[in-house]
């Protein structure tokens, strides 16, 4: 009796197990192709689609996104989509994109987007200051 109620709970593990994994395989592929539709619309000429693109793809910290956002901070002509960039550039915080942020210090023409994007910059500064007292 023992052994067919440990077989049955062994089993039972392994199916919720497998039905777990293909579950979170699923969640895994919808956010890919969330991912990527995003990044078409990053390059759209529509500024809602662009900007609400840009600030997603910030927020779910896409790696992939980190050159089409450096791409809309350096050469955009709307201030507040270049600040949209500069952010989610900084919410990703990948070492190149906080390396455009800080180079859109010195050479943004918006004296608004140079103040922003060296609020950003001292911020991932101190964060980064943080975690390395904390090791």
């Amino acid at each position: 009796m023992n052994k067919y109620l440990l077989g049955l709970v062994v089993t039972l593990v392994l199916l919720s197990g497998e039905s777990f994994a293909s579950n979170l395989t699923k969640k895994d592929s919808a956010i890919m192709k969330g991912e990527k539709n995003l990044l078409i619309a990053i390059n759209t000429d529509n500024y809602g689609l662009k900007s609400s693109a840009a600030q997603i793809l910030g927020d779910i910290k896409s790696k992939k996104a980190v050159i089409p956002l450096m791409k809309i901070l350096k050469s955009s002509d709307d201030e507040n989509l270049r600040i949209v960039a500069a952010h989610s550039l900084y919410k990703i915080a990948s070492p190149m994109g906080m390396f455009a942020v800080r180079q859109a210090i010195r050479f943004d023409e918006s004296s608004r987007v140079r103040k922003l994007c060296r609020n950003f910059y001292l911020d991932s500064e101190k964060q980064d200051i943080a975690a390395a007292k904390q090791k």
